[in-house]
C-alpha cells in the first residue's frame, strides 16, 4: 500500500497508555510504527515494516529500537495486563480459564537464536523451528489474550551457554507460578503433554485465593495407568469396560455426547482426581476423549466447558498471532529482538482482542469487528483512507505537483 501517512487511531491510543515506559520521542516513534506494522504491513520484518511509512528514519533504527535501546518488555507487558482489567470483558474472574500450550514458530534457517529441528505432531514432519510455550487468559465474556511466554532451549545450546537445561515441564511449573505470584484467578487447562504427575502435583500444591488448591482440567493419554478397584489398568481400558447402560448422556450446545465418570488415583499425582470419559455415540467401542481434573466435586459439563477454552485461549491466538500480527515473521538473529518482538505482537493482540465484539462500530473501523483478522483489515483501510486524504490535500490545497507527492509516498 501506499506509504503510511499517520499512526492509526488505536496505535496512537497504545502510545498514550504506554509512551511512558520509553525513554525519549525517537523510542516512542518506533514503537508506534512497530505496533503499525505488525497490524497493516505486508511483511512483517523489521525491513518490511519499515518501508511501510513514507516518511520515517533508516531502518536500523527501528532495528536497534528491539535489540538495543534502553527499554524493558516485561514491564510493559505488566502495563497491558494492567489496561486490560479496565475492560470488564476483558477483566480476570473467579470463572477465568488459563490455557498452557506450546507452538512451533517456523523459521527459514538456524542463524535465528534458539531455532533447531524440531517435530510437528500436526504436519507430521520435522521442521525448523522455535519453541515457545505460551499462558493464556480467557476471559468470561469469551475474550482471550496471552499472559506470558517462556522460550525452550534445546539441551545442546543450555551446556554450550553453560545455562541449566529446562524441559518442557520444568517451563510449564515456572509460567504456573508466574500465575499464582500475581494472583490471577481461574483454572488451568492444558492436553495430555502436560497432564504428567509433576505438573498435576504443582499446579494442586499452589493455592487460589479461597485457599483452595488451584483448579486444572486436562486431558489424558488413553494408556496412561490408573487405580481401580485395587488393580493398575490403561484408562482405555477402563473406557472399554464400562457397559452402555452406565453411559449419560450431556448435551454443550447443539451438541450431545456421552460420559461416564468416577474419582480414582493416578500413580505419582498425590491427590484424587476425577476423569470423565466421552463418547460421541452410546455404543461406541472406543472413548474420544478422557479429561482429568482436581476439581472432584465440579459437574461434568463445568469440566468440559473448561476444558474447550483449552483450545479458545490457545490455538486461536497461535492462529491468529501467525497469520495476522507476524509472531513468526521477525527474522532478527538477536536474543533481545526475538524477545521483544514476541512482547510487541502480543500487545498488539490484546489491542485488537478489546475492539472486538463491541455494542457498535469504532469510528476508524466503520462496522462492528467480530475477528482479529477482520480489525486488521479495517485498520488497513483506515491507514489507506488516511494516505488517500493527505494526498490529494497536498494537490488540491497546497498546489504540490503531482510527482512531489508520488515521490513522498514512496511510489516513485
Amino acid at each position: 500500500m501506499p506509504g503510511i501517512i499517520e499512526f492509526p487511531k488505536l496505535v496512537e491510543a497504545a502510545l498514550t497508555q504506554h509512551g511512558d515506559l520509553f525513554a525519549n520521542e525517537c523510542q516512542r516513534r518506533h514503537f508506534a510504527e512497530y505496533l503499525t506494522g505488525l497490524f497493516v504491513a505486508d511483511r512483517k520484518t523489521v525491513l518490511g515494516i519499515h518501508d511501510e511509512f513514507a516518511q520515517t528514519t533508516d531502518q536500523s533504527c527501528l532495528n536497534r529500537f528491539l535489540t538495543a535501546a534502553q527499554w524493558d518488555p516485561e514491564t510493559l507487558n505488566d502495563r497491558r495486563l494492567e489496561q486490560l482489567q479496565k475492560d470488564p470483558s476483558t477483566r480476570y474472574s473467579a470463572q477465568g480459564v488459563i490455557p498452557i500450550d506450546n507452538t512451533l514458530v517456523d523459521r527459514d534457517g538456524m542463524l535465528i537464536p534458539d531455532a533447531g529441528w524440531f517435530w510437528d505432531h500436526t504436519e507430521e514432519r520435522n521442521k525448523i523451528a522455535q519453541d515457545y510455550l505460551f499462558v493464556n487468559y480467557v476471559c468470561t465474556s469469551g475474550k482471550h489474550y496471552p499472559l506470558e511466554f517462556r522460550l525452550f532451549r534445546k539441551q545442546e545450546v543450555c551446556e554450550a551457554l553453560d545455562e541449566p537445561f529446562r524441559n518442557h515441564t520444568a517451563l510449564c511449573c515456572e509460567l504456573i507460578d508466574w500465575v499464582c505470584e500475581r494472583g490471577i484467578p481461574g483454572d488451568f487447562a492444558m492436553d495430555c503433554y502436560f497432564t504428567n504427575a509433576e505438573v498435576l502435583n504443582h499446579i494442586n500444591g499452589k493455592q487460589d485465593r479461597l485457599g483452595r488448591p488451584h483448579g486444572y482440567v486436562g486431558d489424558l493419554k488413553t494408556n496412561r495407568k490408573l487405580e481401580w478397584k485395587g488393580g493398575i489398568l490403561k484408562a482405555n481400558e477402563l473406557a472399554a469396560s464400562i457397559p452402555m447402560e452406565d453411559r449419560k448422556a450431556m448435551r454443550i450446545g447443539d451438541r450431545r455426547q456421552w460420559y461416564f465418570t468416577v474419582t480414582v488415583r493416578i500413580p505419582g499425582v498425590n491427590h484424587k482426581v476425577r476423569i470423565v470419559l466421552l463418547w460421541h455415540y452410546r455404543n461406541d467401542g472406543t472413548c474420544c476423549k478422557i479429561l482429568v481434573t482436581n476439581r472432584i466435586s465440579w459437574e461434568v459439563s463445568r469440566i468440559v466447558r473448561v476444558y474447550r477454552h483449552r483450545w479458545t485461549g490457545t490455538e486461536t491466538f497461535h492462529r491468529d498471532g501467525k497469520q495476522q500480527l507476524g509472531l513468526g515473521d521477525c527474522q532478527l538473529r538477536d536474543v533481545q529482538g526475538q524477545t521483544r518482538h514476541m512482547y510487541l505482537v502480543m500487545l498488539a493482540y490484546s489491542l485488537l482482542m478489546s475492539e472486538l465484539k463491541q455494542g457498535r462500530a469504532k469510528e476508524w473501523a466503520l462496522h462492528r469487528l467480530m475477528t482479529i483478522g477482520e480489525a486488521c483489515r479495517a485498520m488497513t483501510r483506515e491507514a489507506l483512507r488516511t494516505t488517500l486524504s493527505w494526498a490529494i490535500e497536498q494537490v488540491t490545497q497546497f498546489e504540490q505537483p503531482y510527482e512531489h507527492v508520488v515521490a513522498q509516498l514512496g511510489l516513485s
